[in-house]
Parts: structure tokens; sequence; C-alpha cells
């Protein structure tokens, strides 16, 4: 599989954000690519919920949405969108954070809700509350494609190994992770939660991030990461917004997996723990 991963400094108008997956759909059609993957809040990153809240759009009426499955439509090209912010879906009057996978014909064939939400204060005196405006997702999701079947997870999700063990038992072989991470995170645990998560599960996984200076005054970490299931980077896009390509050879997971059989190995755990 050729994957094409578009690292995005997204902003505040989702007609613009929307405009830049365009074209950059039709730039990983022309260099050959299978399926083209974004970030996190690719439609909108605004952390200004009261202009946010102006902008933002049900599924039904999301803009990007739309756009982006004419493109895969147009291109012959399947598209991976990282997340969407959506308002009006949930009963609870929360937006949800979600993802879509839309194959080459433009149509939808899942969508996967955020699971775990980032609620934290950092030393940089930063301050996340995303619980307070997203709802939480209640199913894991994964979905078969021509390259094998993909696994859902959303940035802080990957802080979780109990998502992606439910994901491989239900046979996944790639892993999605797309993301937002803030700088001080991203420098101390992005690239090792990755490769571990890439082990450990025994799959190829593609963390397709934001980077850089955003519209809303926040900093992201960038570094888009392709690991094969040895833990290998495959490819890293560092710091700066823009196109990366990398061929994937997918019989590295059978492969992989034939020496270290951790999943053919695990066993389940029960029961309260024994303290001695």
């Amino acid at each position: 599989m050729r994957a094409a991963l578009f690292q995005m400094t997204s902003g505040i108008d989702p007609a613009a954000n929307a405009a830049a997956i365009v074209a950059m759909a039709a730039q990983a059609k022309a260099e050959g690519a299978d399926m083209l993957f974004t970030p996190e809040m690719a439609g909108c990153l605004d952390r200004d919920r009261k202009r946010a809240a102006d902008t933002l759009r049900p599924e039904a009426g999301d803009v990007v949405l739309a756009a982006v499955q004419d493109a895969a439509a147009k291109h012959g090209l399947w598209v991976h969108i990282g997340s969407l912010p959506l308002k009006d879906e949930r009963a609870d009057g929360r937006w949800a954070n979600r993802s879509f996978m839309i194959d080459d014909t433009g149509a939808i064939r899942a969508r996967y809700d955020k699971i775990h939400l980032f609620d934290v204060d950092l030393a940089t005196g930063e301050s996340w509350r995303e619980s307070s405006v997203y709802g939480p997702g209640e199913q894991v999701v994964a979905t078969d494609t021509p390259w094998g079947r993909m696994g859902f997870s959303i940035c802080y999700d990957m802080r979780f190994p109990d998502l992606y063990r439910a994901l491989t038992n239900a046979g996944a072989t790639i892993l999605l992770a797309p993301a937002a991470f803030t700088v001080p995170t991203g420098q101390a645990h992005w690239h090792v939660l990755l490769r571990a998560r890439a082990i450990e599960a025994g799959c190829v996984m593609i963390a397709t991030a934001q980077v850089g200076q955003h519209a809303d005054g926040r900093e992201t970490y960038g570094h888009s990461l392709v690991v094969d299931p040895w833990g290998e980077v495959l490819l890293d896009m560092g710091d700066a917004a823009g196109l990366g390509l990398v061929d994937i050879d997918l019989t590295c997971v059978e492969a992989v997996r034939a020496r270290v059989p951790a999943i053919a190995n695990r066993r389940p755990i029960a029961g309260e723990v024994l303290l001695t």
C-alpha cells in the first residue's frame, strides 16, 4: 500500500481546511497513493468554543466531509479523515470528535467517535478539558479495506492499550491514530507510545498529526509517523506541514507475528489482583 499522510496546520475556517484536503487528495493520487490520511480535527481546530459553535455543523451538513467525499470519488482514492468536530450529534448536547473512512467511490465505510477524552492540567500552564465539550464514544470500530482490516483510534486513545488489544482480537492489522498532540507531551511520549503500540499489537501504525502554530493560538507537535510491527519507523514527517508518502509492505505483519506470537499467546486476565 502506498500511504499518503497530510500533516496539517488546520485553522478555524472549515472551508479553507476542506480546500487544503481536496488539493492534497489530488496530489496524493498523482503520486500514486492508494489512501490519504489526515490528522485529528482536520476540519476545524479552534479552542474558542463560542466561535466554533457558530462554525461547526452536524455530520449531514459538514462542508469538509462533503468535499472530501467528492474528492475521493473524483480521484478514486480512499481517504481516512482523522477526525472532524461535529455538533448536534449527541443527546447530551456535547459535540462529537469523529473519524471517517471513505472509500474510492466517496461512500462512508465506517465512523468512530473518540473514546478517551483528554482532561489535564499541564506544568506549562495549559489546561485541557475535552470532556466539557465532547462526549465520549462507546464503540470500538474496525473496518475492512483492500489492504487489510484497519482499527480506529484518535490521539489520547493511544495511551490505552486495551483498545488496541480489542482491535487486534477483532483482526486488525493496521492501526490508525490521528492526533493533535501538544508539543510538551509530543516531545516526551509521541514516538515511544506509537512504537510500543505497533510492537505489542503486531500491527502497522499510521499516526497523522497536526503541526505548528494554529490560528487559535495553540501549537502542535507534528512528526506524523508510520511504524511497522517490529517498531521500525518507516516515515517521520518532522515539524513541517505537507504531504508524506510511504510504501508499506503489509506482509510484514504476518512475518513479525510469526517471530513474536504475542497475540496468539495472549491469555484473558480475569479476577482480583492477589495482594501479598
